[in-house]
């Protein structure tokens, strides 16, 4: 709950649009009062401004849901939009030359890994991410990578905190995680098996770009025991280093 008294404008507009997620995409009012704290009067005159702008639309139903307005501001995003353009032809033939399960390109958000692109097998397995989505974890082979990269104390920061376990694999001790990070850095790619799921294994790999920063990561997910991690490995990095090309 918030306290709406000092709150800016700004601040209630994107406490409002906050309250949306994937597992609540449509809100009453009286829902996004209790959500965000703010007033019913405040959320009733904040929410019909967003929707005569397009950021929400309101249904038959009377319930709230994100509108088409913000998804085209969104897409202009650099990071996502300019990367995924790029990154897309070079996913499809990764997907097409392994018949893998899931195929992720995905980018840093400080400690949430955020999926930009998912290409998936009609039969893999249940994945943890979707287009779009948000994890705050670095168990995967794609957050290994972006955690390997990223800057000195937003690394320090995430091993600073208690570490989720998902599995009997997952790896919480932080020496043992900076050690397989120092790895990554080293070899080119990291791998997790077993770490987020216990039928998973992934392989991700650096997307560098103009500057030579580490600018995303291109992974693949399979069912764990179908085929080994070493051998994904080649064509993962084989991917991220076509589009990283691409985007120079």
């Amino acid at each position: 709950m918030s306290d709406e008294h000092g709150m800016s404008v700004t601040d209630k507009v994107l406490a409002l649009l906050g309250a949306f997620s994937h597992e609540t995409p449509a809100l009453t009012l009286t829902e996004l009062s209790q959500r965000t704290g703010l007033s019913l009067p405040t959320v009733h005159r904040r929410a019909a401004e967003l929707v005569e702008w397009g950021a929400l639309e309101r249904g038959r139903d009377r319930r709230y849901r994100v509108g088409l307005r913000l998804w085209e501001v969104a897409s202009l995003a650099p990071r996502g939009h300019g990367i995924r353009e790029v990154a897309l032809p070079f996913l499809q033939n990764l997907y097409d030359a392994t018949k893998q399960q899931h195929i992720h390109l995905s980018v840093r958000n400080h400690l949430d890994v955020v999926i930009l692109e998912r290409l998936s097998a009609p039969h893999a397995p249940q994945a943890v991410s979707r287009t779009g989505g948000r994890f705050g974890t670095f168990a995967t082979g794609a957050g290994l990578v972006l955690l390997a990269h990223a800057p000195d104390d937003v690394r320090e920061e995430y091993l600073g905190k208690p570490l989720p376990r998902y599995t009997e694999e997952t790896v919480t001790d932080p020496g043992r995680l900076r050690a397989m990070l120092a790895a990554v850095r080293r070899d080119g790619y990291a791998s997790s098996d077993r770490m987020m799921a216990s039928d998973v294994h992934c392989v991700g790999a650096p997307i560098y770009g103009p500057d030579g920063s580490v600018v995303a990561s291109v992974s693949i997910c399979s069912r764990a025991g179908t085929q080994t991690l070493q051998a994904l490995a080649p064509s993962v990095r084989a991917t991220a280093r076509r589009i990283s090309q691409a985007l120079r």
